[in-house]
């Protein structure tokens, strides 16, 4: 259960968040703790704790006698998973989009191939079990079920990889995935071919074959970029 105290801590962390990635403090910006306290009708323990919350994401810096100031873009954590959602709910979504997805196409593809020599006979089964859960919802604008087996799926593949750093990923492509979904740059149901490529890919790892399993999760990623160019130009 939120308790109140929380309840602030989480309203004013995405305010301030919301405000920060979206350029409306931009870099260099000085924020007063008094005066953040009294615009959000908080104690100054909460904001404390919001700015050293926002500390750890690199969002800003903390010093006596100067303030909180706010960093330059370049400073941010921009692969945690809370920046990600702040920064695709602004108005610089398109790019944010683009940017995440072509990380993406770099990575999953290798992971895919990876997970196709390492994967354990229970990931296989789960890998198919996504698969199969996305095909059930990929119609009857099923976008919130869909995105639960879509999420998963690719967890499952990036953890299966062995590789450690391709795992850690896994909020990442959450969050982009949901933020597509949230944020309406999905079309009312999932492109078929896209969905037909997850199964093959599940195919694929479950028998072995590394290259295939790489070259199908490319084409998934070139789909992606597409799908990008018509909903979010």
């Amino acid at each position: 259960m939120t308790t109140p105290g929380q309840g602030l801590h989480s309203h004013v962390l995405a305010a301030l968040g919301l405000a920060i990635t979206a350029g409306e403090c931009p870099p260099g910006t000085v924020l007063r703790t008094d005066e953040l306290a009294q615009r959000f009708d908080v104690s100054r323990t909460v904001v404390r704790e919001v700015v050293r919350v926002l500390e750890s994401m690199h969002l800003v810096e903390s010093r006596r006698r100067v303030g909180v100031t706010v960093l330059p873009t370049e400073s941010w954590n921009v692969y945690d998973p809370q920046v990600i959602r702040w920064r695709l709910a602004g108005a610089d979504r398109p790019r944010q989009l683009r940017s995440l997805t072509v990380l993406r196409s770099a990575v999953e593809p290798v992971a895919a191939g990876l997970a196709a020599l390492h994967a354990t006979p229970a990931q296989c089964r789960e890998l198919t079990e996504q698969a199969l859960g996305m095909v059930a919802t990929s119609r009857g604008r099923q976008l919130e079920a869909y995105l639960v087996h879509d999420i998963a799926f690719h967890r499952v593949v990036l953890n299966s990889s062995g590789n450690e750093m391709f795992a850690r990923l896994g909020d990442v492509v959450a969050e982009v995935l949901t933020g597509r979904t949230h944020h309406h740059v999905m079309f009312e149901d999932p492109d078929p071919a896209a969905v037909t490529l997850h199964v093959q890919v599940a195919e694929a790892v479950r028998e072995r074959d590394a290259a295939r399993a790489e070259a199908l999760t490319r084409e998934i990623a070139v789909g992606a970029l597409k799908e990008l160019d018509v909903l979010a130009p």
